[in-house]
């Protein structure tokens, strides 16, 4: 479907090509949780170079719901992106944690009584931040995925306690140690992800593929994507 270039912890961009079924995979899974509809207007304010852009285009598309683009100069400036949310209405914004604070130094007030779900990940989501957009009425959802795994793979609302959320449809998750076996309760670990939307592999870089999309230990004959995080 399209390769994306990611440099991760290593400063080296490589390029993760996706496949199609991933794609649509996930683009339907996102439908139903967190959820799109029709009526929805989705805010779009992430650059095409990151993979989340990819929601904010395709899956309206998919449920027929409606998209504005906003400008660069509207998105770095926290004042002017709540002019925008505010005057079209928004129901959906995706965006880091970083972008959500941007938006509520500009002065954002929150929904004000209208359906709004926020999707926040591509970082930590800090627990004042999630305080604060909840306590503004904001439906907000904590997401986590790498590249290499299609965007999403775990999407959880936000209420008090939660976490990481748990895994979309068709994904697994392992939290593994350095024997590849599972971590007991309680105890750290390395998380690999499993399932339909892993990425074919790194574009060109068939070593760097196989060290990090290795064979799954529970048998079955598929993969899992290591992804360096404890």
């Amino acid at each position: 479907a399209y390769a994306m270039y990611t440099s991760g912890s290593t400063g080296k961009p490589k390029g993760v090509m996706v496949r199609h079924g991933a794609l649509v995979h996930f683009l339907l899974d996102m439908a139903r949780r967190p959820g799109l509809v029709r009526d929805d207007v989705v805010v779009a304010v992430t650059s095409l170079s990151f993979d989340i852009a990819t929601l904010e285009l395709y899956l309206p598309l998919l449920v027929g719901a409606r998209v504005v683009l906003a400008p660069r100069h509207v998105v770095r400036d926290g004042e002017a992106l709540a002019r925008l949310v505010d005057t079209r209405r928004a129901t959906v914004l995706q965006s880091t944690p970083s972008g959500w604070r941007l938006l509520l130094a500009g002065g954002w007030a929150g929904p004000q009584g209208r359906p709004f779900k926020g999707l926040c990940g591509g970082e930590a989501l800090p627990p004042d931040l999630a305080d604060t957009l909840t306590g503004l009425g904001v439906d907000l959802w904590n997401l986590y995925g790498p590249t290499e795994t299609t965007v999403w793979s775990a999407a959880g609302r936000v209420v008090a306690g939660s976490g990481l959320g748990r895994p979309i449809a068709g994904t697994r998750l392992h939290v593994l140690d350095a024997g590849l076996e599972p971590a007991p309760v309680g105890v750290g670990g390395e998380l690999f992800i499993g399932g339909v939307g892993l990425a074919r592999g790194y574009l060109d870089r068939p070593g760097l593929t196989a060290e990090r999309f290795i064979a799954d230990p529970f048998g079955g004959g598929e993969l899992l994507y290591r992804t360096g995080d404890l």
